[in-house]
């Protein structure tokens, strides 16, 4: 899903660098999949189901991933084949619903050649150290290597975890490596008790232990396949199991920094599951996410169907958490903070008219584009000077997690109030006004051009991806939404509103989870006087 599919999604209701050495970008086929058919965002023991897809194979082979790493708001994989792949995951309203781009590439070796066979190329765990550096581990040829970006030469060899393979079968090494702040935790693809399967290495030295799986995936032979950690040091391993006729089991377990384990869950059967090799840990705004990929062992369902066959699911998770009783924010907040700088007209020298909407948190005052934009900015100005929008007030928040952050929108007004609304007013797009929808703007919500009255929303960084496109040939973004002013002063007063708790049980369709549990009342709406003109410079 392109930023403007995730865009026109997100407003349906509003009535990098990349490695080196690799393919193009390109946009996979994906298929939307439940966990639960019918159930949503099921709950299975600690965690909340955010929604997967199905990735197809595609011409450039998708499959055989066994090892992924969040970052940079992308998941980094390696293959079994001996490539790497950049996936960058799209969400609505929290639930990943798409995978936008995909890029892959050769992982190379110590001389920068590609690796070529198998027992070379079975790349099972990728990490990234703290440094920047890259960890990816191999099976059959056991070993970790170090590389500063992928796709190019390894630059050397991870000795850390030598004592964990040693004497490893050739398809039973290294399955799971993950890095934390001060150390890195590998496991092995094997559950004996008796030969310990994780190592722990910190400053302090390596500590081994076993790590046993739980019940409900220790019965049918569960072993470590991958693992994540987050910043504090909680680290959290993937168990996997497959039994012909009886299918695939999957489980969580976290590692406390301690050392002491949590079974979070035992996802099995009839569950939509398939071999999951691969898991990233995501922390966003004081919540973890946890997404789990399968290896299709390139015997892709739909280019080899029949008994055997697999799938590229990609899933995502939210793990369950106490209520965390944050402090409120406030202007003050961000006062600070790049967020809080006032939106910059595009045409400085074209007439306008100022406002402010006074609410709970401070004023924001607004630059009406009176001259470029004089239907939307008389039509605002008319809701402020009849007193339409005292007592309404901001409503909705969507935060965009790509690009700075805090980014997004902040959405209020009439709500559709019929003691409040005047009638729709007629469109004017961004390509006629010359306006943009950058930091501060103020735009106009709608369901459709034409449809515009007493709601609008304010640009959080640029989202110009809101702007008409006369080339597009979806209608909605052919006509864009339409900028009428712009916050001159008070952006820090807007981040905190949109900073304000969410209501997840809140609001219909891509709505849900994007409203304010308390919305931010607007006390007052009021005109500015004209600024007084320029004095004339003493006559001689």
């Amino acid at each position: 899903m392109t930023l403007r599919r995730l865009l026109l999604a997100l407003l349906a209701a509003l009535t990098a660098a990349f490695p080196a050495q690799a393919q193009d970008e390109f946009l996979p086929l994906t298929t939307p999949v439940e966990l639960q058919q019918g159930a949503g965002d099921a709950e299975v023991g600690e965690l909340i189901f955010r929604g997967g897809v199905e990735i197809a194979p595609d011409k450039a082979g998708i499959g055989g991933i066994s090892g992924i790493e969040w970052h940079d708001d992308q998941l980094y994989a390696v293959a079994d084949d001996g490539r790497w792949l950049v996936l960058t995951p799209e969400d609505i309203a929290g639930r990943l619903v798409d995978v936008s781009s995909v890029r892959i590439g050769d992982l190379r070796d110590l001389r920068g050649g590609k690796l070529g066979s198998k027992g070379r190329g079975d790349a099972e765990a990728i990490t990234r150290l703290p440094s920047g550096e890259w960890l990816v581990a191999f099976e059959q040829d056991h070993r970790i290597w170090r590389y500063a970006e992928l796709g190019r030469a390894a630059t050397g060899v991870e000795s850390g975890a030598a004592a964990l393979i040693s004497g490893a079968e050739a398809n039973g090494g290294i399955e799971a490596l993950a890095a934390f702040d001060g150390g890195l935790l590998a496991c092995g693809e094997w559950a004996d008790p008796a030969r310990p399967n994780c190592l722990a290495i910190t400053a302090d030295g390596a500590r081994s232990f076993h790590l046993p799986a739980p019940a409900g995936i220790a019965e049918v032979g569960g072993v470590p396949t991958d693992a994540a950690c987050r910043g504090d040091g909680t680290c959290y391993v993937l168990f996997r199991s497959y039994i012909p006729g009886q299918g695939n089991r999957a489980a969580i377990v976290e590692l406390a920094p301690d050392g002491a384990p949590k079974t979070l869950a035992v996802l099995a059967p009839p569950m939509l599951l398939d071999n999951f090799e691969g898991l990233a840990v995501r922390e966003m705004q004081g919540n973890t996410f946890l997404y789990l990929i399968s290896d299709d062992n390139f015997r892709n369902c739909e280019s080899k169907p029949g008994d055997g066959c697999q799938r590229t699911l990609l899933m995502k998770f939210e793990v369950k958490g106490p209520p965390v009783e944050a402090a409120p924010a406030t202007p003050e907040t961000f006062a600070a903070a790049p967020t809080s700088r006032p939106g910059t007209r595009p045409l400085p020298d074209a007439a306008s008219v100022s406002v402010v909407l006074d609410t709970e948190l401070g004023p924001i005052t607004i630059a009406l584009e009176t001259e470029r934009a004089p239907i939307t900015a008389g039509n605002f100005l008319r809701y402020v000077e009849e007193g339409r929008f005292k007592g309404t007030g901001f409503y909705r928040a969507v935060r965009l997690p790509t690009g700075p952050q805090p980014g997004g929108l902040l959405q209020g007004g009439t709500r559709g109030d019929p003691k409040r609304i005047l009638p729709p007013i007629a469109h004017e797009p961004t390509v006629q006004t010359g306006l943009t929808h950058t930091h501060g703007a103020v735009s106009m919500a709608m369901n459709e051009p034409g449809t515009a009255d007493g709601d609008f929303f304010i640009i959080i960084e640029d989202q110009t991806g809101f702007d008409a496109d006369p080339t597009a040939s979806d209608p909605s973004w052919h006509a864009g939404f339409p900028v009428f002013g712009y916050v001159t002063d008070g952006m820090a007063v807007v981040a905190a509103i949109h900073a304000a708790p969410i209501d997840a049980q809140v609001g219909e369709g891509v709505m849900r989870g994007e409203m304010l549990a308390a919305p931010v009342k607007i006390t007052s709406a009021r005109r500015l006087p004209a600024a007084p003109p320029p004095s004339s410079p003493p006559q001689p």
